[in-house]
């Protein structure tokens, strides 16, 4: 009999650990249960849209993915152009197509035996990557045209930011220029880009393109040359204005190459050689991808209360990485609100339709999500008093009580008020260090 008690006592403190393990799931469970019951409330009422966004995962984590990026730049930094590449592609035919490139365009295009080994190393050893990029252009390349034109810079002009950034808006080179044009910090604050703690619009492609193009509109202004805008754009009007003199005063792109840095030397011909990928990728076997979002089919919203992606996403069913995608600008995945500056959000067109259609209820979401917020906690209230005759200042304090909880000790009560543990003794006639459950204890005299 002594024995089946025993063995049944040791059956119930081996059981013991699974039950607490399962009521601890099942709180757990119910808490975030009750945290949606919120969200689940305001996205039952919502008005819908006919139209449903279709998002890809791998393209989208293709166009936040910086591997063309790492792979491009690494080319153009480490590029040889003398060393010839084995690829099955006649000069004479590379030649013809040259020349039909440059007698529509305001570049030099022609050949030279430097061009046709970048060419030919870009379509053995980037076809792949080139096919991905021609999708993530279609987003991308309408913007810049628009940009571009307003300021009657070439259209070619848009191949740069496939050198410059492999079209990732998040890009950042070792000397720290970032975005799809590559600012850097002061010359993006010298063309009015808006650099702080929650947005960064070197990444905005909007803006950051209209920058690029009023750059180079002052770069053609110094040289009038738009190889030379190019290489200036690179290195600095200043590397290419010694170039020049150390040359005799030449000012072909191709004659001064030598004397110019050594990316600069890779970065005409990467340039020229991305332009010709684009313009004869069928003849190449290079298929482009297809975009499933493109700049036309996407709007702004001007947003009223500071908003996070987290919440937007919750709100709305888009992927974070999406939001991420179209408002690139924001460093924190938070929309802020600040006087007398508008943020906007750009969103597909028709989630843009779901969230005008329930705005009261988005804000009223993010102002709940804000109240549950832990606040800091307030020990006493200043209130300043000036007197005509004096003019001191006076403070009052006013006094702040604790309530002791289950493993409070003295030690942990003066560490979280800021004070010692003698003024807490002091205060409260305490002699001992025991402290007695659920008495109010002065933390403040």
């Amino acid at each position: 009999m002594i024995n089946k008690k025993i063995t049944r006592y040791f059956y119930i403190l081996f059981l013991i650990p699974f039950f607490s393990q399962a009521v601890a799931q099942n709180k757990g469970i119910k808490a975030i249960e009750k945290k949606n019951v919120y969200l689940d409330s305001i996205k039952k009422t919502f008005v819908k849209n006919n139209m449903t966004a279709r998002v890809d995962s791998l393209w989208m984590s293709e166009l936040t993915s910086l591997n063309n990026f790492n792979a491009l730049s690494s080319d153009i930094e480490n590029s040889t152009t003398d060393k010839k590449v084995d690829l099955e592609l006649p000069t004479e035919v590379l030649k013809a197509r040259l020349a039909a490139m440059n007698a529509k365009s305001p570049f030099n295009i022609e050949y030279n035996p430097q061009l046709e080994n970048v060419i030919k190393s870009f379509l053995k050893y980037r076809k792949k990557s080139f096919g991905r990029l021609m999708a993530i252009s279609e987003y991308y390349f309408p913007l810049f045209e628009e940009a571009l034109t307003k300021e009657n810079i070439p259209l070619e002009i848009k191949y740069l930011a496939v050198v410059e950034s492999a079209l990732n808006p998040k890009a950042v080179s070792k000397m720290g220029a970032t975005g799809l044009w590559q600012f850097m910090f002061h010359t993006g604050k010298q063309y009015k880009l808006k650099i702080d703690s929650y947005v960064d619009e070197r990444h905005d492609p909007l803006k950051s393109t209209e920058a690029a193009a009023k750059y180079m509109t002052s770069m053609y202004k110094a040289f009038g040359d738009w190889d030379l805008v190019l290489a200036a754009y690179n290195s600095g009007p200043g590397n290419v204005s010694k170039a020049i003199n150390r040359s005799g005063g030449q000012k072909n792109y191709w004659n001064i190459r030598k004397q110019l840095p050594k990316e600069t030397q890779g970065y005409i011909p990467a340039f020229l050689a991305t332009m010709y990928l684009y313009e004869y990728h069928a003849e190449h076997g290079i298929k482009p991808e297809k975009a499933l979002v493109k700049h036309f089919a996407t709007d702004t919203i001007m947003i009223k209360k500071k908003m996070s992606f987290k919440q937007i996403s919750d709100l709305i069913d888009i992927p974070i990485a999406q939001l991420e995608l179209l408002n690139p600008s924001y460093k924190l995945n938070v929309i802020p609100v600040y006087d007398n500056q508008n943020h906007y959000l750009r969103l597909p067109q028709d989630k843009v339709a779901v969230f005008t259609l329930n705005e009261d209820k988005i804000y009223a979401y993010a102002a709940h999500q804000s109240g549950l917020r832990e606040k800091p906690i307030y020990t006493s209230t200043a209130v300043a008093a000036k007197t005509t005759s004096s003019k001191k200042t006076a403070t009052f304090e006013k006094t702040k009580y604790y309530t002791i909880k289950k493993g409070d000790t003295l030690g942990s009560i003066a560490r979280k008020y800021a004070v010692s543990v003698s003024d807490l003794k002091k205060w409260n006639k305490i002699n001992g260090d025991l402290l007695a459950l659920g008495k109010n204890l002065k933390v403040t005299n």
